[in-house]
């Protein structure tokens, strides 16, 4: 049975703790609105820009000499994985989620024969893969987004993938991310970067009024521009939404933690009260015992 000093340490230990998840949630709160307001803003952009890109490559699909960015490298025996996720824990299963996808994603590759390089943007991510995937990781960028994120964070992500393909160090690139949908919810997202996927003939001819795109210079022109601009823009958004679905998450995390030690410090205080009151009964039998015997 813990003594009463024992139990008082514990409960000063605990709400020091309380404090500091406290703290900790405060601060990711204060960072979610910004984070959240960056990340819906650049989805639009993103979005549009795929659509237009699709219109684009459609017009030079099967066309010889394409750009590497649209048409890879015409195989997929290597893969290029690229893991995102937080150089920091403490935001419950928000990093664990996306390396369990990426887990998955490869050991399906490899059973299938193909030739797997990882590329892991955040600490996490290469802490948690390289025990059974060490060997595959060809690079690990950490540190983004320090002292904040910038769109230059996108163009570093994308400088390199556009240099590996460059250098034929593989044929398809496939990013792995949490797309923020709430402060507690992300939505595991894959998203094939390199070549880069053409809409099926039943999306082309959807429901609703078709956009028409007239381009001058040609396409080709065009698509030597702006394909490596994509990519920058892809990994950019990526990147926002993988920031604001940490900080959701750590704030989740961050108030589940300061709860719980609340819920522990009224079972360690009930506790300590019903110790100390039996330790006053035990004194007060003595005393009593002690004078009944004089």
């Amino acid at each position: 049975m813990p003594s009463l000093k024992d139990l008082r340490v514990r409960i000063k230990s605990v709400r020091n703790t309380r404090k500091i998840t406290s703290a900790m949630k405060m601060v990711a709160a204060s960072k979610l609105k910004r984070a959240q307001d960056q990340a819906e803003a650049a989805r639009p952009y993103a979005e549009r820009m795929d659509r237009m890109l699709a219109s684009l490559a459609a017009g030079v699909a099967g066309t010889a000499g394409g750009p590497k960015l649209l048409a890879g490298t015409g195989g997929d025996a290597v893969h290029l994985v690229v893991v995102m996720t937080s150089d920091r824990g403490l935001c419950g299963a928000f990093n664990s989620s996306v390396v369990r996808g990426a887990r998955v994603f490869i050991r399906r590759l490899l059973e299938q024969g193909k030739t797997v390089k990882i590329l892991t943007v955040g600490r996490k991510g290469r802490d948690q893969l390289k025990g059974e995937f060490g060997r595959l990781i060809v690079k690990s960028i950490d540190g983004i987004g320090k002292p904040r994120l910038t769109f230059q964070n996108g163009l570093a992500i994308a400088g390199e993938i556009r240099r590996m393909l460059d250098a034929g160090e593989f044929d398809v690139c496939t990013l792995i991310y949490n797309r923020f949908k709430s402060a507690i919810s992300q939505v595991l997202t894959t998203q094939q970067l390199v070549p880069l996927p053409l809409p099926t003939a039943a999306a082309a001819t959807g429901a609703g009024p078709q956009a028409t795109y007239e381009f001058e210079p040609d396409e080709s022109e065009i698509l030597d521009q702006i394909l490596p601009l994509n990519l920058a823009v892809q990994t950019y958004r990526a990147l926002l939404e993988s920031f604001a679905g940490e900080q959701g998450a750590r704030m989740a995390a961050m108030d589940n933690a300061t709860r719980n030690a609340g819920d522990m410090i009224n079972r360690l205080t009930l506790n300590y009260n019903r110790t100390r009151q039996a330790v006053i009964t035990k004194e007060m039998i003595e005393i009593v015992s002690g004078a009944e015997a004089i």
